[in-house]
């Protein structure tokens, strides 16, 4: 009996123009490239309920960035290679065929869900919408000797003519690391080695996830979530971190000599990132609109997470600031609201701000921006204070609170996008973000607060609803 995916039942909290499944569970991006004029994303999904569950990649597709078409699943886990889920992967373009790599998960159903073994498989396309698994899956049938059972999540790239495949994994020793293949045709892989490893394992992880691998602004860059790191003081608050490495890759030897880790998003709501290279050279990054173990009241409604805005990822100072891609403009539905607004008590900035773009600039000064519901009570508020060039972001459904920095500067720009439960705070052209999100049964005003008497340049947006297509 083919069995039917789950139902929507509610869209209370249903999002406007963020990727998200038709219904059901959705994780990881997966797959991002640029194919025959279109940008495809696939994301790790179950389609039988809104639980996590035997992997699927979902997808979709679009030719700007912004309008997105949601298409049939592009990969089924139950093939012997992959027999209890298509877990993690990415997709590269040669000969104008799409590949697609992905790891294949299986369980010794012995009830133990840490039991398990994992391989390396390739699926293929001609038309970006229909794929065939590789005949002779697995192309890596099993992990390094000197790695456990994690080993998974692969990026693949090329570089001077050899395709290079990266995979998050954890030695023996427990600590993470992150591995590398190399391959002539895709097909045959060999094992170079380690290519970078936790120093420790409370400060760098015991199993680095969904690794990617790229050369932006004359750096290496090893993009990575790590798993098991602890709480420092005001850094690594969430289960699990996303972040990376800047450093410089020796292909001769297989190493990568690298700084230290830092966080590349402040938010609760950000996980397992994949980047693809746009046509004009940009680096762009998806990642997971959410976090193990959130509450995610849209589970009640047939549906759980979904995907950031595309954001472009750029090396400032020898970090990585994202700012939002260039053509979110188009979601813009009028020419925005512009006001001059002088400020200190609490100021409207928006009203009914369920999908809104808000941008805001003001000269430095402590700072409390807030969203409220309709009964005035607060969902969210960033608090910023000059002194210390620190924000700390609170939210009403828990009480954990997040922090960002940013050097000191003269001014402070504000860059909101407000999706229906969701909300991304770019600062400073991206040198600290926050992406969360929240729940609310009224649309949100947004109001700023100063300590002195502040001149804010403000220009609001209504943006669509409407950017993603279901079938």
């Amino acid at each position: 009996m083919t069995k039917s995916p789950i139902a929507l039942t509610n869209s209370r909290y249903r999002l406007g123009y963020h990727v998200a499944a038709p219904t059901g569970w959705i994780n990881d991006p997966n797959g991002f490239c640029y194919f025959k004029g279109y940008y495809h994303i696939f994301y790790q999904h179950h389609p039988y309920s809104a639980e996590w569950g035997p992997m699927h990649w979902g997808h979709a597709r679009s030719k700007d960035l912004v309008h997105w078409e949601s298409l049939p699943i592009g990969l089924e886990p139950g093939s012997p290679e992959d027999k209890d889920g298509c877990f993690s992967g990415s997709a590269i373009v040669k000969d104008d065929i799409m590949y697609l790599f992905y790891t294949g998960h299986h369980y010794y159903n012995d009830g133990d869900p840490d039991h398990f073994w994992q391989n390396q498989n390739m699926a293929y396309s001609e038309d970006g919408i229909h794929f065939t698994k590789y005949e002779n899956n697995p192309i890596i049938d099993k992990e390094p000797e000197d790695n456990t059972h994690h080993y998974r999540d692969p990026k693949v790239w090329e570089h001077e003519g050899t395709y290079y495949m990266i995979l998050g994994s954890q030695e023996n020793d427990g600590l993470g690391r992150a591995i590398l293949y190399a391959s002539q045709d895709l097909k045959s892989w060999d094992y170079l080695g380690s290519v970078s490893k936790a120093t420790d394992l409370k400060g760098e992880g015991f199993m680095w996830e969904c690794p990617d691998f790229f050369h932006l602004d004359g750096k290496d860059i090893l993009l990575l979530s790590p798993q098991g790191i602890d709480p420092q003081e005001e850094k690594y608050l969430n289960l699990y971190q996303t972040g990376y490495f800047v450093g410089e890759m020796d292909y001769q030897t297989a190493k990568f000599t690298r700084g230290e880790f830092h966080e590349l998003d402040k938010g609760h709501d950000f996980y397992a990132t994949q980047t693809t290279l746009a046509p004009d050279g940009r680096r762009i990054v998806f990642g997971w609109m959410a976090m193990w173990e959130s509450h995610m009241p849209e589970k009640e409604d047939g549906w759980a997470g979904a995907l950031t805005l595309p954001r472009e990822l750029r090396l400032k100072d020898g970090k990585l600031v994202m700012t939002p891609v260039k053509e979110l403009e188009a979601l813009r539905v009028d020419e925005g609201k512009t006001e001059t607004l002088t400020v200190s008590d609490a100021t409207l900035i928006a009203k009914d701000a369920s999908h809104a773009e808000i941008l805001f600039s003001l000269p430095t000064t402590d700072a409390t921006l807030t969203f409220k519901d309709a009964q005035e009570q607060d969902i969210l508020s960033l608090v910023y204070t000059a002194e210390t060039n620190k924000f700390v972001l609170r939210r009403n459904d828990t009480d954990e609170a997040r922090y960002g920095t940013i050097q000191a500067n003269d001014t402070l720009k504000y860059h909101l996008f407000i999706d229906t439960s969701s909300v991304e705070i770019f600062i400073n052209d991206g040198e600290t973000v926050f992406t969360e999100r929240y729940y609310s049964e009224s649309k949100p005003a947004v109001y700023l607060t100063t300590a002195n008497e502040t001149s804010v340049e403000s220009t609001v947006y209504q943006l669509k609803a409407d950017a993603v297509t279901y079938p």
